[in-house]
Order: C-alpha cells, then structure tokens, then sequence
C-alpha cells in the first residue's frame, strides 16, 4: 500500500522552531515565520542522583541553585554514558518538547531506511502546500516551482536548521506520530510522545482554528487565520499548551532516548553515525548547551523553543578521554526573554561538563 508521501515521491539510485512570548506572536503575525528552535524547582521536585557517587548531590544543589535564573519549572537530565552516573530534577516532569521533538521523529525515519522501508536517496517533490511556519530555507526554495529533493536533504534541513516544512514532510514519510511514538515505546522509552506535525503545534499555540486536516495549506490562507485570532484567544491558547501533555517529554525520557541513540541501541551503525553527525553541525542554539564551554567541545544536540519553552537536548563530548554526558535541559512556563533562559542552560550545562571532565570515573 502507497502512502501519501510516496504517491509524490520518486526513487533515484545514488548517492525551533518556534519564537516565543506575546511579541512573538505579533512578530510572527506579521512575518509568518518563526525562530527556530526554568527556573526555580517546584515544590514537589524531587531530583534524584547517583548513589555511588556522592559528588553528584553538589551537582544537583549546583543545577537547582542555577534553575533559579530562568524564572519558570526547569527539567534536567545529565548521563555519564562511560560510567552510567546520572542527576536529574524534574526527571519525571512532562516539558513540551518544541523542535527537539525532531530527535525521535528522526529515530524512526532511521529505523525504516534501516529495516529497508525508505531509502535516502528518495526524491521527494515539495508541493506548495507543504510550506509550513517557522521554515526560511524552503520558502525561498518556492521561488522556483517543482523543487525535488532527497530524503537525506529534508533529514538535514529538519535537524540542522529546524525546518518546519522539512520536519513535516519526514514525519509523515516515518509513518506519522503514531509510527514515532510506537517507536520509542518499542525502545522501553516511558515519558515521550509524538502526535502532530509542527503546522498543528504551532496552530494550537497560536490559537487558530480550521487548520486543514490534511495539514496543506497556503502561506496566505495561514496569515488569514492567524491574524482573526484576537490576543485574549492566543493568551489563552498559550496558557492551555504549556498544559497539553502532547509532544511532551520528561528529561529522563529524553536523555535514555539519546543514549540508546549513543549506545547503538536504538539504530544501526551507520544510521547512529548519520544522526549524530548532523546533530553536531546543528546551527541553531549557540548560546544554549553550547554556550559557555570551551571553544572546540563537540555537542550532537537539538534545540526547541515556542512561547514559554526553551530547550537544548543533546551528547557533550568531554575532551582528554573523560567521556560523554547525555545533556537534557528543558525549560517551560518562563516569562523572561530567550537570551535569559539561554543562559541557564548554558550555566548548567557547564556546571555538568566540569564535573564530569573532572570526576570521570566516578
């Protein structure tokens, strides 16, 4: 049976997301294009740590006292691949994910080019009702009609630039959200789900109604919907998603997600060499993970942002063979700027590489 994606696709031999706030959404109204793409613990947070290692809890009192500058709840995972040491807090907290639900969205594509259902060298042939919001570099590909491209281009501009239009099209090409989040339950993944494409995130967001169901639809008949939506109504829509359990994970699903990844648990060799490789050329998020630590660290990571959300998630590369760390870091319900939240992430995520790099073996 041929699904939808392959009705336009034809097979060739060869070779964040989302801005945030109320000036965002006027921002956007106006462009239709989006960015891409914590906070002090609740009362009920309970981080946990490594038994064996008692220097984690100072990580962990060192991770609350910096969750303090994002002014929102703040989730964090940290897993010492090499020894297995882990911290979290708000481990078991369900966060929206934004654009670094693109990680498991990119598993399952893999999955199927590894069971031999989808090949990347498939051309897919980009129809005008595929531009969705939130992606720059196809929208200027639509100055030329018929814009044919691979699988393995989409795959790249979805993770590397967090091409809404690219992640829409893989997600249907990896069997639909279902298909996804069948797959992490598959890989004993608890805490992660899938189940719409960015064009119906960004719209319940946004707070705009009568989105076609089949998710085409035109840049026009997009800024026509978007712009009957009155403030109160998108303050409201806001407000209901950082409640919405859908594409959400906790920071402990993210991080074993990526550690199966790391592991070779959760792909083939080669499609574990492709994944994590475009995710250390990732071009979004230099001010988050990636932001405070010595210049020449790798990071394979994926970024989210949309409203009051602010992610990084991803594997630091400690240098002098002390390891990697799984680095999960989500923010939500934050009402200070981006660049603010950017630099709890940052903190943190430096705080976790110095004391890994300096206790590497536990």
């Amino acid at each position: 049976m041929r699904t939808a994606w392959q009705s336009r696709a034809r097979t060739r031999s060869g070779p964040g997301f989302l801005a945030c706030g109320r000036f965002a959404r006027r921002v956007f109204l106006s462009s239709l294009l989006l960015a891409h793409g914590l906070a002090t613990p609740g009362a009920g947070a309970q981080p946990s740590s490594s038994r064996s290692d008692p220097g984690i809890s100072r990580l962990q009192r060192e991770i609350g006292r910096l969750s303090g500058i994002a002014e929102g709840k703040l989730g964090v995972a940290a897993i010492h691949l090499e020894t297995g040491r882990e911290v979290y807090l708000n481990g078991g907290e369900r966060f929206p994910m934004a654009s670094s639900y693109k990680v498991p969205i990119a598993v399952e594509l893999l999955t199927r080019v590894d069971r031999g259902e989808v090949r990347l060298d498939s051309l897919v042939r980009v129809e005008p009702g595929d531009l969705h919001p939130g992606s720059g570099t196809l929208t200027n590909l639509f100055d030329d009609p018929g814009v044919i491209l691979s699988i393995h281009n989409l795959l790249e501009l979805m993770l590397l630039i967090s091409d809404n239009s690219a992640t829409d099209i893989m997600l249907e090409v990896a069997g639909g959200a279902e298909a996804v989040s069948g797959r992490m339950r598959e890989l004993e993944i608890d805490g992660l789900r899938v189940d719409r494409p960015t064009v119906r995130l960004i719209a319940d967001w946004l707070g705009v109604r009568n989105v076609p169901t089949s998710g085409e639809i035109s840049p026009n008949r997009w800024r026509e919907l978007a712009e009957a939506v009155s403030e109160p109504e998108r303050d409201a829509a806001a407000a209901a998603f950082d409640s919405d359990p859908r594409d959400t994970s906790t920071p402990e699903a993210m991080a074993k997600l990526l550690a199966k990844v790391w592991r070779g648990e959760a792909l083939s060799e080669e499609s574990t060499k492709r994944l994590l490789d475009i995710m250390r050329r990732c071009q979004t998020g230099e001010s988050r993970i990636k932001g405070m630590l010595p210049p020449g660290v790798e990071v394979d990571h994926k970024t989210g942002t949309i409203g009051g959300t602010t992610n990084d998630v991803g594997i630091i590369n400690l240098p002098d063979d002390a390891g990697h760390v799984v680095t999960v870091v989500f923010v939500k319900e934050s009402k200070v700027d981006t660049p603010v939240r950017e630099r709890a992430i940052a903190q943190i995520a430096r705080a976790i590489y110095d004391y890994f790099l300096f206790n590497p073996g536990g």
